[in-house]
């Protein structure tokens, strides 16, 4: 009976030892990807502190060269 009692013990220090384990890795992963989540994050502000004021540029234009134009469908009745 003891070494039946002895034994549930030790799987349960196991087990207790595999779940932290497993926590650690996963606290090991949750850093991992924060930072290359930063690393994505610094390269997408850097280029759009970058470009964005040939975009503005190119917007403008777009929008203020307007040429009038009949639609094709139009008909005059």
């Amino acid at each position: 009976m003891a070494s039946q009692s002895q034994g549930i013990q030790q799987l349960l220090q196991a087990e207790k030892r595999a779940a932290e384990k497993v926590a650690e890795a996963r606290k090991r992963k949750a850093r991992r990807l924060k930072q290359r989540t930063r690393k994505k994050i610094q390269v997408m502000q850097s280029s759009h502190q970058k470009n964005k004021e040939k975009m503005l540029r190119q917007l403008l234009t777009i929008v203020c060269n307007i040429k009038p134009e009949i639609h094709k469908n139009y008909r005059i009745m």
